[in-house]
């Protein structure tokens, strides 16, 4: 296994499912078997090697009630994946699918500028959360005096109108009154 550094987490493994060495995975993709499709894995587990990144091979994997489960090379039995248990699933940034237009990543519009369409800057974006009906933008002001947040909703064409990360900002459809 290779040293790897700045990788994309993804999930993590939950637990061991069976007796042949497949582990239970919580991702972080949507749709969740998602994190099949990256390949090579990265491994930062706890204890013996924390803090290092291991590459790993994927040998299979699919999505099993509402978890994935995975089989990775060289783990062949149950106990050899227990070791697994709560390691971070990371990935190279350069095996995300960025060829589609209407694609981003969470990590891709933080620290972008958030504007109006009346060309006022309404802060940065800190962070996204995930709500269910649909993703929702934080924007927090930007300076020391004022530390007003805005809850800005993730939808393409109504809220959202233009990402250009190459200006690094977002145009949205929000007044500036609103929280």
């Amino acid at each position: 296994m290779s040293e790897a550094k700045d990788k994309i987490v993804v999930g993590k493994v939950n637990g061991v499912y069976g007796v042949k060495g497949w582990v239970k995975v919580f991702s972080y993709t949507e749709p969740r078997e998602g994190i099949i499709e990256y390949k090579p894995w990265y491994l930062k587990q706890s204890g013996v090697n924390q803090g290092q990144w291991q590459e790993v091979r994927l040998e299979q994997g699919k999505r099993h009630a509402k978890t994935v489960i995975a089989k990775l090379e060289g783990f062949d039995d149950r106990n050899e994946s227990m070791v697994l248990t709560g390691a971070t699933i990371g990935i190279d940034p350069a095996s995300m699918d960025a060829s589609r237009d209407d694609v981003y990543y969470w990590r891709d519009l933080i620290g972008l500028r958030v504007i109006n369409q009346q060309g006022i800057e309404l802060g940065i974006v800190e962070k996204l959360i995930e709500t269910g009906a649909n993703d929702v933008l934080v924007v927090a002001a930007g300076d020391k005096e004022n530390t007003r947040e805005r809850l800005i909703p993730w939808t393409l064409d109504d809220a959202v109108i233009e990402v250009n990360l190459e200006q690094g900002h977002i145009l949205v459809e929000w007044d500036e009154a609103w929280d």
